[in-house]
């Protein structure tokens, strides 16, 4: 693989300097994706992408202009800066509200995730032989129920880069990453149901080479997982209507809870207002930081510094250094996801929340991978001291509206909690809430926090980011589940 031209990135920031701007970054980032999928046991054309290029964002009095080349020469490079101070310049005189970064350290550093077994040395076919063989363990009728349409996918990235900015950072990254993901009808009883395996929609999976796969040893845990759905699936008993009682969430559901209604209302930029028009807005408010949104056991946090995980990061695409941000505290906001233009608004440093898919995407605030704390509880203590309620282990469905407010979750392996004890399967329970009613819902966190991986959707031109969502089991006390 030839190596990135990291001359030309400072080539990128001088020229800006010459040209009176009071801030530049240049950053080159070559990206290499290779999608592979079987369906009912046949392989489809697998997708392979490589894109390279050079992506500038400059501010000139206070106004910020951003571009990209994918020809990486000297004279394409000295084009795109010339045309972005243009735009830059010009636009100053139309700017009311002008744009300031924070004043951060400044880094070089070289850093990288390992591989064991380099992504790049396995081959298309082996990891469409290896969907192909998932798919024969998953193919077969279990207790009634047929899987007729089974679609199974396999991702590999690999991320290369090089950054500097006119603060003096210079860094270089590599960061190799690898998901498996399945979606499955199944039917029983003339009933379709569409369902994921693992559950939730999520994948598995994380950064570094092949062995990350190779752990979660999908031909025993898969199958076993889609046995463990089947009583979701038969299920017939309606849950409880109009009743008010305690609900355990499972990690699967409250993982992805942490990122909705947590994480995004939480960015600082659709706080201010930037995102209204793509990814939505935010219930939050500049002057709600500190706000009382949960109980004192709510506890959410969002750290791109875990080893291996998918949203794996150790320097922002501002040059910041990244750290684990602690979101909600004892019920209360305590941190936005900050990049510097905000952390300069809110009068913070930044805490490292920019991030870049391609190099041709603008740097924006993204979350990594965001969690609900772990607390002392364990599982079964949790049941034991739940009389009557409702266990939702995993959903199918789910959806949000755009100020994270309002959120509604439909259960897919799902019981009747009496007396301490898991009861009968009961069908399509359904948790409608609102943000500051869940989390102040919240009573008791288990000790087994578990992650899985997803893509977190954002930004205008799309950009699909990285992440893990995570929780441990929780109780949320008082709340009403309905039926669909």
């Amino acid at each position: 693989m030839v190596s990135l031209d990291f001359d030309l990135v400072s080539y990128a920031v001088d020229l800006a300097g010459q040209n009176h701007c009071e801030y530049s970054e240049a950053r080159i980032q070559r990206t290499t994706d290779v999608t592979c999928f079987t369906r009912n046991g046949e392989s489809e054309p697998a997708a392979i992408s490589d894109a390279e290029g050079i992506g500038v964002r400059v501010i000139s009095d206070g106004a910020l202009a951003f571009g990209a080349t994918n020809i990486v020469s000297k004279e394409s490079v000295k084009s795109l800066v010339d045309r972005l101070v243009r735009n830059a310049k010009l636009a100053a005189e139309f700017t009311r509200e002008k744009i300031h970064f924070s004043d951060e350290e400044s880094h070089r550093e070289k850093w990288e995730v390992q591989e064991k077994k380099k992504l790049e040395d396995v081959s298309v076919q082996s990891l469409i032989s290896f969907l192909k063989e998932l798919d024969s363990l998953l193919s077969p009728p279990i207790s009634g129920i047929t899987f007729p349409n089974r679609n199974l996918i396999i991702w590999t990235n690999i991320e290369e880069k090089y950054y500097e900015n006119s603060d003096g950072s210079k860094l270089e990254s590599r960061v190799p990453r690898v998901e498996y993901l399945g979606i499955l009808t199944a039917f029983y009883e003339g009933r379709p149901k569409t369902i994921s395996i693992p559950p939730g929609y999520s994948g598995l999976g994380g950064t570094g080479g092949w062995e990350v796969i190779e752990k979660f040893n999908l031909n025993e845990e898969l199958p076993r997982q889609l046995m463990e759905i089947t009583n979701g699936i038969k299920a017939s008993k309606a849950p409880p209507k109009d009743e008010t009682l305690d609900i355990i969430l499972g990690p699967n559901v409250a993982g992805l809870t942490s990122h909705e209604s947590c994480g995004h209302p939480g960015e600082a930029d659709r706080i201010l207002g930037r995102e209204g028009a793509q990814a939505g807005e935010s219930f939050l408010k500049p002057d709600k930081l500190g706000m009382q949104i949960g109980s004192e056991e709510a506890y959410v946090s969002d750290d791109p510094t875990i080893p291996n995980s998918m949203g794996y990061y150790l320097y922002d695409d501002e040059g910041v250094k990244a750290r684990k941000r602690k979101l909600i505290s004892g019920g209360r906001f305590t941190e936005f996801l900050q990049n510097r233009a905000s952390a300069s608004f809110f009068h913070v440093k930044s805490n490292g929340s920019s991030r870049a898919m391609q190099f041709d995407r603008e740097p924006i605030i993204r979350m990594g991978n965001t969690f609900i704390e772990p607390g002392d509880w364990k599982f079964d203590e949790m049941l034991k001291e739940t009389k009557k309620g409702v266990y939702i282990k995993n959903f199918m469905e789910w959806n949000i509206d755009d100020k994270r407010l309002n959120q509604r979750y439909v259960g897919l392996e799902s019981y009747l909690i009496e007396n301490g004890e898991l009861k009968d399967a009961i069908k399509d329970p359904v948790l409608e809430i609102t943000t500051p009613k869940y989390w102040g819902s919240i009573d008791a966190r288990a000790d087994d926090l578990q992650y899985t991986c997803g893509t977190c959707g954002k930004g205008d031109p799309m950009q699909g980011a990285p992440v893990f969502f995570g929780a441990p089991h929780i109780r949320l006390r008082n709340v009403r589940v309905g039926a669909r």
